[in-house]
């Protein structure tokens, strides 16, 4: 019996606790699900989506590509509110054979991938919108489906360490898609098509995983009244969910403000002549730094069995760099903030997801309930930019960017300290 058919689901229902741990192969195929997901993400964030704006622009002032910019992703992100919970909801429900997650992720895999393919070939601004909010919403398809099945097939005393494969693969999607698109591939059509490729290659292991589907009994009507009526969490009869879900919108806020207009900041307020090359040696600092902290700090949590601990001095870790930045304005503090970034943004990710899989409502709802939790992430990360955009548009400067995102942070770091149920 290899480790993916050990991986199966509890034994029970489908919305049973799962108490067997899973092997070396769920957590790789999971990695390997991630890598290709964040890499087809985060490179056209941090470098194809902008240079392709700032050349169909070609703007007089460059705080207008970087509007632009912002734009772009505020109404992706739109669409993600959407997307993410209604998905979540739906695979709660879904009833084929070949389980409640995996035809989604397969599914959303397919829309990301084809919407990069077409996202290439575009050459003006509305199109350019149009085909990063299809693969925005593949995105959030495969992603909603896949954290899922953390809750469904991970007990809760393994959940910080295989949190952190879920945001290790991040750093290195990141490196990975800029070493592809920089050195490897020329041209914008050829670099989102081979991460589209590479999207598809690396999602496929996981959806050999088996995953339990529905019993008869387990399976409820699915209806458009039901699914919206279930999309709202009282925060006053859940607080823990509540304070959890306020936590990662602030510090995920508080990271895209000091990452998204990274490559911006090392053009023009840095006049970096060098900016797309620095770009990647501050994307490797941050990318070691994310490695270590998310495997280290997410197995020392199930450890200690303490989740609050962590995620708040990992948003003050991530403060604490973004106000650097705005202090210190010069490429040496970038790569010391680049440093301190990744430690506590490492740490955040894998030991926050873990904790809010430990404050969702209802068992048999963590498909749509991790679907709303995924909001706080996916949404800052679109909505960051264009925050960002309007505060360098206002002052002509990059400080005010890094003012917010440390207190964004800071805020996030006293959001998760007033929860109660999880040490």
């Amino acid at each position: 019996m290899t480790d993916l058919d050990a991986a199966t689901a509890p034994a029970g229902g489908a919305f049973d606790e799962p108490t067997r741990r899973v092997g070396a192969g769920w957590i790789a195929a999971f990695a390997s699900a991630w890598l290709g997901i964040w890499m087809a993400q985060l490179t056209p964030v941090q470098l194809l989506l902008p240079a392709q704006i700032d050349a169909v622009l070609r703007p007089e002032q460059w705080t207008d590509s970087v509007l632009a910019f912002g734009v772009v992703s505020g109404v992706a992100a739109v669409f993600t509110i959407v997307a993410y919970p209604v998905t979540g909801a739906l695979s709660d429900r879904t009833a084929s054979r070949f389980g409640r997650r995996r035809p989604w992720i397969a599914l959303g895999a397919l829309v990301f991938a084809a919407s990069l393919v077409v996202l290439g070939f575009q050459t003006e601004l509305w199109a350019i919108g149009a085909a990063w909010v299809a693969a925005t919403i593949g995105f959030c398809v495969a992603t909603a489906a896949l954290t899922a099945t953390i809750s469904d097939q991970v007990p809760v005393d393994q959940r910080g360490f295989v949190s952190g494969w879920m945001s290790a693969p991040q750093s290195v999607g990141i490196i990975v898609g800029l070493v592809i698109v920089t050195m490897l591939i020329t041209g914008a059509e050829a670099g989102y098509a081979v991460l589209a490729g590479a999207l598809l290659l690396l999602v496929l292991p996981f959806l050999r995983v088996p995953d339990r589907p529905l019993a008869g009994g387990e399976r409820r009507r699915v209806t458009a009244r039901g699914i919206l009526a279930s999309l709202w969490i009282s925060p006053r009869a859940y607080p823990d969910f509540g304070w959890t879900l306020t936590s990662r919108v602030l510090v995920s806020i508080g990271n895209a403000l000091g990452t998204s207009l990274l490559l911006y900041f090392l053009m023009f307020g840095l006049r970096d002549p060098n900016a797309e090359d620095d770009l990647l040696v501050l994307t490797l600092v941050y990318m070691v730094f994310v490695i270590i902290a998310s495997l280290v700090f997410g197995r020392l949590s199930d450890r200690l069995g303490r989740r609050k601990a962590f995620v708040f001095v990992a948003s003050v870790l991530q403060g604490a760099a973004a106000l650097l930045l705005a202090l210190v304005p010069d490429l040496t503090t970038a790569m010391i903030a680049a440093g301190l970034l990744g430690l506590g943004y490492g740490c955040f990710l894998s030991v926050d997801q873990a904790l809010a899989t430990q404050v969702l409502p209802d068992p048999a709802a963590r498909g749509k309930d991790l679907g709303i939790m995924n909001i706080a992430t996916a949404v800052p990360q679109a909505v960051g930019p264009l925050i960002g955009a309007l505060a360098v548009v206002w002052t002509g400067s990059f400080t005010l960017v890094f003012v917010l995102s440390g207190a964004c942070a800071v805020a996030g770091a006293i959001a998760v300290s007033r929860v109660r149920s999880v040490r």
